[in-house]
């Protein structure tokens, strides 16, 4: 058992009989009344994300849990496959325990979470950051850049992030998988 000075980015709870990862914490000492820990938690089971307080002091039940590295091989109507890197061992997800499932390419190495007391995998994270390169966009109009302009990009994996007016087709950019957004051209 934990409590709430033990909360901390990615500790995964038992909570209303679910299991949920922490996503964001604040710890509020009010100038009145006791103190309190506002949360943000994702169920790993659906993947919704719930707002909670937590009275200051709560017992939280804690899930022990590792991370193993994995690499991604193919999604099919199944779900996601994943390979241990050492063992060689198949895993199977399903998207919603996939924290950017469209930004997933063949061959990336990512990190599986599992549960340690019954060793079954619980969500899979992506790196902070993945380069991709851009398979279509609209050209860019010469002279519009006075303000931060933006335009829609197809990357490989087929989805469409915002990209400054500068990026063309075949230009490599690096993406951040928590909020999937565009942060520089990569050479």
């Amino acid at each position: 058992m934990a409590d709430t000075s033990d909360i901390k980015k990615g500790l995964v709870i038992e909570y209303n009989h679910d299991l949920y990862q922490v996503v964001d914490f604040l710890h509020v000492k009010p100038g009145k009344g006791p103190a309190f820990v506002r949360t943000k938690l994702k169920s790993v089971t659906n993947g919704k994300v719930v707002d909670n307080t937590f009275p200051s002091g709560t017992k939280l039940s804690v899930v022990r849990v590792e991370t193993r590295k994995h690499q991604f091989l193919y999604k099919d109507d199944t779900g996601f496959h994943f390979m241990n890197n050492e063992s060689y061992e198949q895993v199977q997800l399903e998207e919603n325990a996939i924290n950017a499932p469209g930004l997933l390419i063949e061959g990336n190495d990512v990190d599986i979470v599992f549960n340690a007391n019954n060793e079954t995998p619980i969500l899979c994270e992506l790196p902070q950051f993945v380069i991709m390169e851009i398979t279509y966009t609209e050209p860019g109009i010469k002279g519009d850049t006075a303000t931060n302009a933006t335009k829609p990009a197809t990357v490989t994996t087929g989805i469409d992030i915002m990209v400054p007016l500068f990026i063309n087709e075949g230009d490599k950019i690096k993406i951040e998988t928590a909020s999937s957004s565009y942060v520089e051209r990569v050479k």
